[in-house]
C-alpha cells in the first residue's frame, strides 16, 4: 500500500508539474539580434517606427534602457556569443572576430573549422564579393560552433527537450548564425560568393527541401537593377543637418541617395544588397520560410528561432550612426521585425512566444562628425603607426630583441614572438611590459595591459581594468591589450575605409538594448544597469531549465516577475 501510494502521489505531482509548464513555457522562443544597434538609437528613431516592430516591443514589453556589455572586446562574435552563452569571453573563449593561433602559428577566424566543409560548393568565402576580410583569414570553408567554448541557451534547450526542441539560428553573417544556434542547434547563413543561403556539414548531410526550394526562387535576384532610395519625405528624418560628409564609395555604392544596387551580374551585387535595408528583407524572408516550413511552436516542447539581423551594422560601417542611412535602414528594419512577427503570430501566436531583442555591440560617431561637435581628439588610427620605432628600439636596447619579436597586431592584442624570446632565454614578462610601456607613449592609445599582469590579476581595480579582464583567454589572447582613446579607432579594414567601427570598452560602444516582450510579459520601462550576460540566464530561468554552463549573468526579475 506504501509504494501505491507513493506512485499514485508521485504520478499527481507529475501530472501537476506538466500542467504548470504547459502554462508557463512559451511555445517559441524568438531571439532577435540587430547587429551595431546602440541603446540610444531606438528612442532616437522611434516617431519614425511604425506600430507592429520596434514599437510593439518597446510599448508593450520589458525595455532595458541601461544594459552594458562588461568585455573590452566589443566586436561581432564576441558580443553574440556572450548573448548565447550568458558569459563573457574570458569564459566563452571568442576574445575577438579574428586572433592569432600559437599552434596553428596563423591568424584564425572565430568559427572556422577544418573538420567540416560547405554544403554548397563554392559557397565560402570569395574576396571578390566580400566586404568582411576577417573572414578572409580562415583556411579552407569550413564552419562550425566548435571553437565556442562554453554551452549556449540553445544547447540547455535541446538538453532539457531530450532533442525534441527545434533549434536554429539566422543571419546574413556565418558567425551571427553560428553562435547562437550554439552546438545542437541548425544554422544557416547567407553566401555572398552564391547569394544564397547556405550551411555546413556539421549540421546536415545534405539541405532540407525547403531550403533548395528557397534557394530556387532566387530571391535576391528580385533587387536586381533596383536601388535603395529613402522610405521617408527627406524633412522627416531625425538628424539630416548632421549628416556626415565622409561617406565611403564602394564599388559604384554612391555617397548619397539613392543607392544603386547594379545589375545582379554585377561583381559585388550581393554585397551591395547586405550593405542596403535588403539584407535584412531578405534574412527576414529566409526565417519566415523556416517558421513555417519547419513547424515551429507546433511540438509539445519549447522551439527557438535565433535571427540576427546584420545590414544595420555594415551600413553604420559605412556611413555612421547619424546619417540618413541608419536611419532609413532602421525604419525599413521596422518594417521587416513587423513582418517577421506578423508571421510568428499567424502561425504560433504571439502570446504563445517569448521575444528577447538585444544587439551584440553599440558604435560610435564618425570621428569627423565628433570633432565637428566638439571632440577634438577624436581621429581615426592609422595601424602600421602602432609598433613604431620606439617600441622596436626598446625592444633593441633592452632586450636585443628586432621587429622579428613582434608576431602581429590583431585588435586588440599584440601577439608576441614566444618562441625568439624563449631561445634567447628572455622572461616573457619582462618583455611584455616593455612594449607595453612603449605602446602607452603612442598618440592614441590610452592603455596597454600586459597578459601577464592580467593573469596575475595585478591590475588596477577599475571597471575598465575589469573589461579587460573579462576579454582575456589564455590561450587565445594576445601578450599586450591595447585600448584606444575615446572616440580613436582603425577605420582601415584590409585596404576597405569605413566610416565608423566598434570593438572598445567605452561606453558607445558597450551600450545596447535589452526588450523582453510577447507572452505574458507586462510593459515596464527600466534604466538600472544590466547586461546582456543576463539574457541567457533569464531566458533558462523563464523555461525552467539549466543555465548555459559558462553563464555568469543574473536573472532579470521583471521578466520573471519577482
Amino acid at each position: 500500500m506504501y509504494t501505491k501510494s507513493l506512485s499514485t502521489l508521485a504520478i499527481a505531482l507529475l501530472c501537476s508539474h506538466s500542467a504548470l509548464a504547459d502554462i508557463a513555457k512559451p511555445d517559441l522562443v524568438l531571439q532577435i539580434t540587430v547587429d551595431g544597434l546602440r541603446g540610444d538609437l531606438l528612442d532616437r528613431y522611434k516617431h519614425n517606427f511604425g506600430d507592429n516592430g520596434f514599437r510593439y516591443l518597446m510599448d508593450q514589453g520589458i525595455h532595458y534602457t541601461n544594459a552594458h556589455f562588461q568585455h573590452g572586446n566589443t566586436e561581432t562574435i564576441v558580443g553574440h556569443v556572450s548573448l548565447a552563452t550568458g558569459a563573457p569571453p574570458s569564459v566563452h573563449g571568442m576574445v575577438g572576430n579574428v586572433w592569432f593561433d600559437r599552434q596553428l602559428d596563423r591568424i584564425v577566424y572565430n568559427v572556422e573549422d577544418a573538420n567540416y566543409s560547405m554544403l554548397s560548393s563554392g559557397a565560402g568565402v570569395d574576396k571578390a564579393t566580400e566586404i568582411d576580410p576577417t573572414q578572409r583569414t580562415a583556411q579552407g570553408d569550413g564552419r562550425s560552433p566548435e571553437p565556442i567554448l562554453s554551452t549556449t541557451f540553445a544547447d540547455e534547450l535541446t538538453v532539457a527537450s531530450s532533442g525534441q526542441s527545434k533549434v536554429f539560428s539566422v543571419s546574413i553573417k556565418d558567425r551571427g548564425a553560428i553562435s547562437l544556434g550554439g552546438h545542437t542547434g541548425k544554422a544557416f547563413w547567407f553566401s555572398k560568393a552564391q547569394s544564397e543561403f547556405v550551411t555546413s556539414n556539421y549540421y546536415y548531410d545534405a539541405y532540407p527541401l525547403w531550403v533548395d526550394r528557397w534557394n530556387e526562387k532566387a530571391i535576391p535576384e528580385q533587387y536586381s537593377g533596383g536601388r535603395w532610395e529613402l522610405s521617408l519625405p527627406k524633412e522627416d528624418y531625425t538628424l539630416v543637418e548632421t549628416e556626415p560628409e565622409n561617406k565611403i564609395d564602394l564599388a559604384g555604392f554612391k555617397r548619397t541617395f539613392p543607392h544603386p544596387y547594379g545589375p545582379s551580374s554585377f561583381q559585388y551585387f550581393s554585397t551591395m544588397l547586405t550593405l542596403s535595408p535588403a539584407g535584412d528583407e531578405i534574412t527576414e524572408n529566409f526565417a519566415s520560410t523556416l517558421v513555417k516550413q519547419e513547424k515551429l511552436g507546433s511540438g509539445r516542447f519549447t522551439d527557438y528561432l535565433a535571427v540576427s539581423f546584420s545590414s544595420n551594422d555594415y551600413v553604420i560601417h559605412m556611413y555612421g550612426p547619424d546619417s540618413l542611412e541608419t536611419e532609413d535602414n532602421l525604419v525599413r528594419l521596422d518594417r521587416t521585425i513587423a513582418k517577421l512577427l506578423k508571421t510568428v503570430d499567424d502561425q504560433i501566436g504571439l502570446e504563445n512566444t517569448l521575444i528577447v531583442l538585444s544587439s551584440d555591440h553599440g558604435v560610435p560617431e564618425v570621428s569627423p562628425t565628433a570633432n565637428g561637435l566638439g571632440f577634438n581628439q577624436a581621429q581615426y588610427f592609422k595601424q602600421d603607426t602602432l609598433i613604431n620605432e620606439s617600441v622596436l628600439a626598446a625592444l633593441k636596447s633592452n632586450f636585443g630583441l628586432g621587429k622579428e619579436a613582434i608576431r602581429i597586431y590583431s585588435h586588440p592584442y599584440v601577439y608576441l614572438n614566444q618562441e625568439v624570446i624563449a631561445n634567447k632565454k628572455l622572461n616573457l614578462a619582462d618583455v611584455q611590459r616593455v612594449v607595453a610601456d612603449e605602446l602607452m607613449k603612442v598618440q592614441g592609445v590610452h592603455n596597454a595591459v600586459t597578459s601577464n599582469d592580467i593573469a596575475r590579476n595585478n591590475v588596477p581595480n577599475t571597471p575598465l581594468m575589469d573589461m579587460i579582464k573579462n576579454n582575456y583567454h589564455p590561450a587565445r589572447s594576445g601578450d599586450v591589450y591595447v585600448v584606444f582613446a575615446p572616440r580613436t579607432y582603425i577605420n582601415d579594414f584590409d585596404g576597405i575605409s569605413v566610416a565608423s567601427t566598434h570593438g572598445s570598452p567605452w561606453r558607445y560602444d558597450t551600450h545596447v538594448p535589452i526588450i523582453f516582450a510577447g507572452m505574458n510579459i507586462k510593459q515596464k520601462r527600466v534604466s538600472r544597469l544590466v547586461t546582456p550576460y543576463d539574457v541567457a540566464p533569464t531566458l533558462s530561468n523563464k523555461l525552467g531549465i539549466t543555465h548555459p554552463s559558462g553563464a555568469t549573468g543574473d536573472v532579470l526579475k521583471e521578466v520573471i516577475g519577482h
